[in-house]
């Protein structure tokens, strides 16, 4: 009787209902894992895949308490939570992943940077400020970074010359070196509480120009041997260095030098592992689902080669969504859209991704760019 997750007894409490916890329950649907969601709006992607969903502000310490309180096991599908409640959870005996520690540490930006500086991992040289200071050292550009709240390339900015920096909001901010990369990279670490750990293969990160914002994740990433063994090792090391559970989301900058420098983490199931719903023998929700509950971990070789392309907003268009051209990328080999269920577009909101897999990653990639070209998200 040691697993009681596959009892009528054992609950698996999700905070978020946005698309990750929407693919998330793709596992415990498949499990028969009862499942308790909690979201502030009840037109988020999750509520119709899950058992028991409670309204409420995932910020808000009392509704936090509340909601974790009737589960066994609790996570995380977005990091802008209350940190306190859970913590107090924890202290309650709530299985809490990631950990309120690794999540204080993670959520804030100039906190984790300085993580990364206290535990020797290589990051990119920055500077940390109560709000953005016209009185520094560094030369331009820099990148700007809005300590907390930043996501999809929001609260980041190219800062160019000092007039950059007027009319950026007035919070704990971050300025980083610009690093003349070669590419962007990203390795996915699973690890259970027994401390099992394996990583995903490398994959490659192309992002939209304006938005800055991940248009396409490739799989495996076009690196040699030698760069993706030390990927995989710095990504291990980053995942021991917080002893976190769940899925670890490892992005980093590969430099024209071939150096390997960590940009951010995400502990949760991220943008750059989507491709694995197909191309993997382990998607990583059923992975997170796995850590999260003391699972062995699964495989996470992949299968075949995958490209994973975002379905966003086009720019202009605000309102009750229409995906316009799906039934064209229907009739292509290999795609398989995945359609968030979100009512309402805007401007690069992320409302699903297409997986493309074929032969090698050359194929997939080309494919990849007709999806693109062939599938517009626009309002009615």
């Amino acid at each position: 009787m040691k697993q009681t997750q596959f009892s009528s007894n054992f609950t698996l409490g999700i905070l978020g209902g946005g698309q990750l916890g929407k693919m998330m329950l793709y596992t415990t649907r498949k499990w028969d894992i009862a499942t308790y969601v909690m979201d502030k709006e009840d037109t988020a992607p999750a509520f119709q895949g899950c058992d028991v969903f409670f309204e409420g502000d995932i910020m808000q310490y009392e509704a936090v308490m509340e909601f974790g309180e009737q589960v066994d096991v609790l996570t995380i599908e977005i990091e802008n939570v209350n940190v306190q409640a859970l913590q107090d959870l924890e202290d309650k005996g709530i299985a809490v992943s990631p950990s309120p520690k690794v999540l204080n540490l993670i959520r804030n930006k100039a906190r984790q940077k300085s993580f990364y500086q206290d535990q020797q991992i290589a990051t990119a040289a920055f500077e940390v400020y109560d709000q953005p200071n016209l009185s520094h050292e560094r030369d331009y550009p820099f990148i700007w970074k809005s300590a907390e709240g930043g996501y999809d390339g929001k609260g980041v900015k190219v800062i160019r010359e000092a007039k950059d920096l007027n009319n950026l909001p007035k919070v704990e901010c971050i300025y980083e070196d610009m690093i003349d990369f070669e590419m962007e990279l990203a390795v996915i670490v699973a690890r259970n509480y027994d401390g099992e750990m394996k990583t995903y293969p490398v994959v490659e990160m192309e992002f939209h120009p304006e938005a800055n914002q991940v248009e396409y994740v490739i799989c495996p990433a076009r690196i040699n041997l030698d760069i993706s063994d030390r990927a995989r090792e710095l990504a291990l090391k980053v995942s021991e260095s917080f002893e976190h559970v769940g899925l670890l989301a490892v992005e980093m900058f590969l430099t024209k030098t071939g150096e390997l420098l960590v940009n951010e983490v995400a502990p949760r199931p991220h943008n750059s592992g989507h491709y694995s719903i197909e191309g993997a023998i382990t998607d990583q929700f059923e992975q997170h689902v796995r850590c999260v509950c003391n699972l062995p971990l699964g495989a996470t070789e992949s299968t075949v080669a995958s490209v994973m392309v975002n379905l966003v907003g086009e720019e202009g268009h605000t309102g009750k969504v229409i995906y316009d051209g799906i039934e064209d990328i229907l009739a292509l080999p290999g795609v398989t859209p995945h359609i968030y269920g979100k009512k309402e577009t805007r401007p690069f909101r992320k409302m699903g991704h297409v997986t493309v897999v074929a032969s090698d990653v050359v194929a997939a990639r080309e494919l990849a760019e007709k999806v693109k070209g062939r599938i517009r998200v626009v309002a009615e």
